[in-house]
């Protein structure tokens, strides 16, 4: 990591790969990593940690399977199922999903997004749908 300002818009410029999450640095035992994502990913949890996302452009719905109400600052989507909803997220927005809950994270036009999550924690979660081929399952690549 470098002890030197980070530009985001130049990390976001060094690769294409969608649903590959870069770390940019680390703060404390946490990774700050960046992605370039656009249709869906998978359903899948995270047992032990939150998951904190910022939309840097674009525009990013959350479906959860939390089974509560929409939280402040969060526009309603439909969610897809009984027990389900969503959260869109516009540029500028932050968003924590709980320890544990299930969530789907998707972008139909296409988004560029932050996240904090424990360094190794791997990006489909603890437990996860079948994984497609257009989605990398990491602990976050190294942006060099």
């Amino acid at each position: 990591m470098t002890n030197e300002p980070i530009s985001l818009r130049a990390a976001l410029a060094r690769f294409d790969r969608l649903w590959s999450p870069r770390i940019v640095t680390r703060v404390n035992d946490y990774d700050v990593r960046i992605a370039k994502v656009a249709g869906e990913h998978v359903w899948h949890a995270h047992a032990d940690t939150d998951e904190f996302f910022l939309v840097l452009a674009g525009e990013l719905t959350i479906a959860l399977r939390d089974g509560g109400a929409i939280g402040e600052g969060a526009a309603a989507g439909g969610g897809t199922g009984p027990g389900e909803r969503a959260v869109t997220l516009a540029q500028g927005e932050v968003f924590v999903v709980p320890r544990g809950v299930e969530h789907r994270p998707s972008s139909a036009a296409g988004a560029s997004i932050l996240m904090f999550e424990p360094t190794g924690t791997l990006s489909v979660g603890d437990r996860h749908d079948h994984l497609p081929d257009h989605l990398d399952a990491t602990t976050g690549h190294s942006l060099a």
